[in-house]
């Protein structure tokens, strides 16, 4: 669905309009900034969303384009990735305050299909799975399965072999299914889709028109464009890698409903919608939980510094974002791309760039990363490529060697091709094909190298073996005299 220009008269009037009837001011759209300039620079970003409020000012900032090639505006889609979790939280604290669930029941007493292979799992509540000290582990609930489940139903349902790594309550460890959990706790105890919840009960009342979620974080939507990989400077539209998104990373939404979201949980829109107490336990950060709220983490302004501000980033592979705010002084920012980086940087530049305090430097340690992989590309591809050229050469010299030493010449090549094979999974940890996956999205330039390594690798094996063996049986074969003249 297309929006019209949101700086025509007409769009400007209703903003103003809606903004007066909400109580709160509509948000200024900004020529530019020059954090979100010099972050597009370092990490060739060709989309970005971004807004700072100022207790009842909001100044806006637009850069780049869509994946359809559009303009960005500030109600163009983004998939905000874990940033939903705070909204997954806020579903929760709803539910808690019209009594039909505490943060302290245990997950079995309000989702009786929930079970798992370890015994202290009837320990975990709500509040552990919302805070990430549940026990939940990716080291034995793997995330990253293909295919992925399909709703939170199933993920629930697959948990039933699993086991913990720590004690409920005992360790903080940040894991999605945690908050898929928590989102099928809200479709059982509401009779309503995940999706439906949020839209009736949290979107709608908010006037986020322009927001929604879907299970998987490559699932299509009406209106969404696609993300994009960016490899030292060449931005290409890509699909999401496929996965699980429900209640920790589904949600699709714009910069101006960012802003609703953030004037809500500062307190200033929607004071009706959760009460007082509900909303700043959301923001206080849990026990045992190290700097984890509910859906939101406790930051400090530079390092080394107390914490004093409250916030979530987000991050999948063609899409990442950063919310966060002072809930004492009425500063907030919000960032939104639709490529990879770490807006977190930017989000803290914005904010430093208006209260006077040092901004932090900007740099990408992909361009470097992404460099030695091309540079490893482009030279392993010439050696192979070389090997295989020269491999009837290098046949008749190991036939003419006194000893030919055939298998340890072999070796080398033998080496880079099982290492083509293997290296994304020995990357990731675990010796798992699934990790290619994970791979090709996050590392593009990284998987180019494997499968040249793996495929050029066993090319010149094979093609050097062959051609040894057609050496000797050229050698080997009788030499018939020659027939004199009479």
């Amino acid at each position: 669905m297309r929006f019209p220009p949101l700086r025509s008269p007409r769009v400007l009037c209703l903003l103003v309009l809606g903004g007066v009837l909400l109580g709160w001011p509509a948000p200024a759209h900004a020529g530019g900034d020059r954090p979100v300039d010099e972050y597009r620079s370092v990490y060739g970003t060709p989309g970005v969303a971004a807004a700072v409020i100022d207790g009842s000012s909001v100044e806006t900032i637009v850069r780049g384009r869509d994946g359809d090639g559009h303009a960005v505006t500030a109600r163009t889609p983004f998939r905000i990735a874990s940033m939903s979790k705070s909204m997954t939280a806020t579903a929760i604290m709803l539910l808690a305050d019209r009594d039909r669930v505490s943060l302290d029941d245990p997950v079995v007493k309000v989702l009786p299909e929930f079970r798992m292979a370890d015994p202290r799992f009837t320990a975990i509540t709500v509040r552990h799975l919302l805070s990430h000290t549940s026990g939940l582990s990716n080291s034995t609930n793997n995330e990253y399965v293909f295919p992925p489940p399909r709703s939170a139903r199933e993920i629930v349902a697959g948990l039933a072999g699993k086991t913990l790594v720590a004690a409920p309550g005992t360790r903080s460890e940040y894991h999605n299914t945690n908050y898929s959990i928590a989102a099928r706790i809200v479709e059982v105890l509401s009779g309503q889709s995940f999706d439906a919840f949020l839209r009736t009960e949290l979107f709608t009342p908010l006037g986020m028109t322009g927001t929604s979620s879907t299970s998987g974080c490559s699932d299509g939507a009406e209106g969404l464009p696609s993300g994009y990989e960016v490899v030292l400077g060449v931005a290409v539209a890509a699909p999401e890698m496929p996965g699980m998104c429900v209640g920790n990373g589904g949600v699709i939404s714009t910069l101006d409903d960012m802003v609703r979201w953030l004037r809500f949980n500062q307190g200033t829109l929607g004071p009706d919608l959760l009460s007082a107490g509900s909303l700043a336990e959301l923001h206080t950060v849990q026990p045992e939980a190290g700097d984890y709220a509910l859906g939101w983490q406790s930051r400090s302004v530079t390092a080394g510094a107390p914490p004093s501000l409250v916030g979530h980033g987000g991050t999948l592979a063609t899409w990442t974002g950063d919310m966060v705010f002072s809930p004492t002084t009425g500063m907030a920012a919000v960032v939104l791309t639709n490529s990879g980086g770490d807006p977190s940087l930017l989000s803290a530049n914005l904010l430093a760039e208006r209260t006077g305090a040092p901004a932090t430097p900007m740099s990408n340690p992909l361009t470097v990363v992404n460099a030695v992989l091309l540079g490893l590309t482009v030279g392993m591809t010439a050696l192979l490529v070389t090997a295989v050229v020269r491999a009837r050469r290098w046949a008749a010299r190991r036939r003419a060697a006194r000893r030919p030493w055939l298998l340890p010449r072999l070796v080398p090549l033998a080496l880079v091709t099982v290492l083509g094979a293997v290296l994304p999974t020995v990357i990731w940890g675990a010796f798992n094909v699934q990790y290619w996956i994970v791979t090709a999205w996050l590392l593009p330039l990284l998987t180019l190298l494997c499968l040249l390594c793996f495929g050029l690798g066993a090319l010149a094996l094979g093609r050097r073996l062959w051609c040894f063996r057609r050496t000797g049986q050229a050698t080997a074969a009788p030499v018939r005299p020659a027939t004199a003249d009479v």
